[in-house]
């Protein structure tokens, strides 16, 4: 099956809002240099299908925040696929900063995706789940996000095939704060790869 029917399986009514935002990134996305330009053909795939991969591991009305969001990856999609989170895409750069803010004006969706510009080790505020995509190795990532989660927070990080070695080197961290983590492999539909995920919880 195409990804591009996937796709529309999988975001239903809200296809033609996932449509725009796929459009942006193969457009805006590689003029403004978020998005390579190899990765055209497998924006729906590896990217959009991919961040909504997490859809079902996010309990209903959570408030989200997407950190180091860079093309709004994966909180866009997710947002766009569940109208009932507020999602906050907290990204350092401003030109990233930029066009995301564009592109959640162009969406139609400011209502409940608000952009920040900042670092999550200096943001302030209390989540339910906090997303990340490519932005550091769990060593570096969980000092910096642990303090934005709530009490029953917990950090959904989408990880490729270090997942378990980069787990292990953390294994004191966990300990020391209370935490507990688990790998997990989540699919958007049965027809696209899987999306390996790292859950962490408080204890």
């Amino acid at each position: 099956m195409e990804p591009v029917t996937i796709a529309r399986e999988v975001f239903g009514d809200r296809f033609e809002l996932a449509e725009q935002y796929h459009d942006l990134l193969a457009t805006q996305g590689i003029e403004w240099g978020l998005i390579g330009p190899r990765e055209v053909d497998r924006l729906w795939e590896r990217h959009v299908l991919n961040s909504v991969a997490l859809a079902d591991l996010i309990g209903e009305g959570s408030d989200v925040i997407d950190v180091g969001s860079g093309a709004g990856l994966p909180g866009i999609p997710l947002a766009i696929l569940r109208p009932d989170l507020g999602v906050t895409l907290l990204e350092p750069l401003l030109r990233r900063y930029n066009f995301l803010s564009q592109v959640v004006d162009n969406l139609g969706i400011s209502e409940r995706v608000g952009v920040e510009r900042g670092r999550a080790e200096d943001y302030d505020g209390e989540f339910d789940v906090v997303t990340c995509r490519a932005v550091a190795r769990l060593e570096k990532l969980l000092p910096w996000v642990t303090g934005l989660l709530g009490q029953r927070g917990e950090i959904l990080a989408l990880k490729g095939s270090s997942a378990e070695e980069e787990l292990s080197a953390v294994s004191a961290y966990l300990t020391k704060n209370r935490l507990q983590a688990q790998i997990l492999e989540v699919r958007a539909h049965p027809q696209t790869e899987g999306t390996t995920v790292v859950r962490v919880r408080r204890s």
